[in-house]
């Protein structure tokens, strides 16, 4: 058998997925990076993005929000906000959301600075579902 990474990614809410990969490439907030069997220790803020890994030579895609990466011996742990696979998104509801918050975008006024930047995160995080959800 060939060696593998234990790959974990968690959220508030549950343990998303924990199992063993072959790579996994992770949005980092100093841009994107792999992370293969022996990889040097690392500590990283993850942004807003895609991840995917190889699992028996297959590739499956994650929207994920930001959090933070962490590089241990052959284990990535993941801690980030949310984290939703590609085949899972329903994109449907995902576009209603992202109009509702492009309107709301509008609404707002240049005073409300720290809600216009809530609803950009929001709005980033929305189109990168769908993105992502097209590589089911």
């Amino acid at each position: 058998m060939a060696e593998e990474l234990l790959l974990e990614m968690v959220t508030p809410e549950e343990m998303v997925f924990s199992n063993t990969v072959e790579e996994v490439y992770i949005p980092g907030e100093e841009g994107a990076f792999g992370v293969l069997i022996n990889h040097a220790p690392l500590l990283s803020a993850v942004k807003t993005g895609e991840l995917h890994y190889i699992r028996g030579g297959k590739t499956v895609y994650y929207a994920v929000g930001e959090g933070y990466a962490e590089v241990v011996g052959d284990r990535v742990t993941l801690l980030v906000e949310t984290c939703d696979r590609a085949d899972r998104i329903d994109t449907d509801k995902v576009r209603r959301q992202k109009e509702m918050l492009e309107k709301r975008l509008d609404e707002l006024s240049k005073e409300e600075e720290a809600e216009i930047e809530k609803v950009k995160a929001e709005l980033a995080l929305a189109e990168t579902r769908l993105k992502v959800a097209e590589k089911a």
